[in-house]
C-alpha cells in the first residue's frame, strides 16, 4: 500500500489517496499511518534477509541450481549460517530460486527442424459432410508415479442426422 501511495502522492497528495483507500474494502491506512510507515526504520528481518539472499543465490549456483529447500537448508548450515528450514524456503521464493525434481519430464513433442509441408486436408474445418467421412485422432500423455502411459485414442465420430438421430445418441454405443 505504501508503494501505491508513493506512486500517486505527487499527483493527488498523500491524504486524498489514503482517504480513498480507507473507503474501499481492501485498504485501511490513514495519512498518519502512512507517515509512520515512511519514517519507520527497516526491521531486523529485512536486514537479515538482504544479507542471506545473495548467499543463497551463490550456494544455489554453486550446486548447479538443483537444490531445493531442504538441501539448501543443509548447505547453508554447513557453511555456518544459522537459518531455519522454513526461512530458507521463504527466502528462496523471494529470490526466485527453486530446486529441480528428480526424474525426467516426459518429452511430449519432438519438433522437426524442417518446415511442415504436409497439406491440411480439412482446412481446420472439423465438420463432416456425411457419416464416416471424417476421422479424429488424439494422443494423450498421462504422467503417473510409476510410468508414463501413452494412450493413443482413435475414435470414429459418426455424424448421424438422418431420421432425427443425434450425435449423442449414437456416440454412446462406442
Amino acid at each position: 500500500m505504501i508503494a501505491y501511495i508513493d506512486l500517486y502522492r505527487d499527483r493527488f497528495g498523500a491524504w486524498p489517496v489514503c482517504r480513498t483507500l480507507c473507503a474501499t474494502e481492501g485498504g485501511f491506512i490513514t495519512s498518519r499511518g502512512y507517515r509512520a510507515a515512511k519514517t519507520r526504520p527497516v526491521c531486523d528481518r529485512e536486514v537479515r534477509d538482504s544479507e542471506l539472499i545473495p548467499v543463497l543465490r551463490e550456494v544455489h549456483a554453486r550446486n548447479y541450481g538443483v537444490y531445493g529447500k531442504r538441501k539448501m537448508w543443509h548447505a547453508m548450515r554447513r557453511e555456518g549460517w544459522d537459518i531455519g528450514r522454513e526461512q530458507t524456503g521463504r527466502l528462496m521464493r523471494k529470490a526466485g530460486l527453486c530446486g529441480i525434481r528428480r526424474g525426467r519430464k516426459p518429452i511430449t513433442t519432438c519438433r522437426s527442424k524442417a518446415v511442415d509441408t504436409r497439406p491440411d486436408l480439412v482446412d481446420r474445418d472439423f465438420t463432416a459432410v456425411g457419416p464416416n467421412r471424417l476421422w479424429v485422432a488424439d494422443i494423450t500423455y498421462v504422467r503417473t508415479t510409476w510410468i508414463l502411459l501413452v494412450v493413443a485414442t482413435l475414435r470414429i465420430q459418426e455424424l448421424w442426422w438422418l431420421n432425427g438421430s443425434t450425435v449423442m445418441s449414437r456416440s454412446r454405443r462406442f
